[in-house]
């Protein structure tokens, strides 16, 4: 699976985008064309309930050509009527090409932009298709910066594993943390896990496969089983994983899994090794609200259990494994590259 579309809902809010389309070489500035009696160059929508509303900012290939900046465009939202009052902000392609910039100074630039932002409770980080840039080659940073910029803030979500960090040691009001990855280092999730979040409900990690960067193992989740980590925490999604079955088995036993309302193992490489694992543990299973394990590579028989033993079960998108020329078969999770 590649991500081919952006995000058109985020954290509740609806998104949408801000200059996109605007001929950045004949922009004048308003205030200069307004003395002088002149249409400015380009007009600007008024925002639409921007505290309902999260506004992505993207760069183009023909803005970047044409001298422009990702903290230009920003700059320009900050400048509107009401801009104090929005509700998300959602990062788009900050350098539209292969260089490999990474994220850094579009953290600062949000970091900086806090005090104009009070209203702002959600964050995402690379909202960036496919065909702008395969999950692999986006180039992140330390989104530390971010949390402690803005101390309400309730959402954030990134995209992107490439030269990640986490460095946070509290925040008192996230509730959902999301890492999309096609590899996501083990570094990281320490980090994640080593982060005093007391208010954290929902927490999902795309863990992705070795061949881009992925090196957890189940040790590594251990802060996470005795559930007392994030105690509120509703929502587990430890997600498009290659040892899909490995984590089943540690969560199968674990007190993590009689408090959580949903179980998110989807994307990955689950068989019926994993889903016989759960199944062991029948009695956590039915405090369950739901188990997510589409994409996966268990037979027939053992999604008839796994719906047999949870109140609502997504099991859609069975897999099967390659066939390759060496005579084995391969298990591939759904986002990688």
């Amino acid at each position: 699976m590649s991500i081919r579309e952006h995000t058109k809902k985020f954290a509740g809010l609806t998104v949408r985008d801000f200059g996109v389309g605007v001929d950045w070489c004949t922009l004048t500035d308003d205030e200069a064309a307004a003395e002088e009696g002149e249409e400015p160059a380009v007009k600007f929508l008024p925002l639409r309930s921007p505290e309902k509303s999260a506004y992505r900012i993207s760069l183009e290939y023909d803005e970047a050509d044409d001298g422009v900046a990702w903290e230009d465009k920003f700059k320009r939202l900050l400048a509107q009527k009401h801009a104090d009052r929005i509700g998300g902000i959602v990062v788009g392609a900050w350098q539209p090409d292969d260089s490999g910039k990474s994220s850094a100074d579009i953290v600062k630039v949000l970091v900086k932009a806090a005090p104009k932002l009070p209203n702002l409770r959600a964050i995402l980080l690379g909202d960036i298709t496919s065909e702008e840039c395969e999950i692999s080659w986006i180039t992140q940073s330390d989104v530390g910066p971010l949390l402690k910029a803005y101390p309400r803030l309730q959402h954030l979500t990134v995209r992107g594993g490439a030269k990640l960090k986490f460095q946070v040691e509290r925040h008192e009001h996230l509730k959902a943390l999301i890492v999309q990855t096609g590899g996501l280092s083990r570094a990281v999730v320490h980090q994640v896990f080593q982060a005093d979040l007391p208010a954290l409900e929902h927490l999902e990690l795309w863990l992705g496969t070795e061949t881009y960067g992925a090196d957890t193992t189940v040790e590594d989740i251990v802060p996470l089983l005795d559930g007392a980590r994030f105690p509120k925490l509703k929502y587990l999604g430890l997600r498009d994983s290659e040892i899909a079955d490995d984590i089943a088995g540690v969560l199968a036993g674990a007190p993590i899994l009689g408090k959580i309302e949903t179980l998110d193992l989807s994307l990955g490489t689950l068989t019926d090794a994993g889903a016989n694992a759960l199944l062991s543990n029948r009695k956590a299973l039915k405090k369950l609200k739901k188990l997510d394990v589409h994409h996966h590579f268990c037979s027939p028989a053992a999604v008839k259990q796994l719906k047999a033993a949870v109140k609502s079960v997504d099991a859609k998108q069975s897999q099967k494994p390659l066939e390759w020329g060496d005579g084995e078969t391969r298990r591939f999770v759904s986002v990688s590259e």
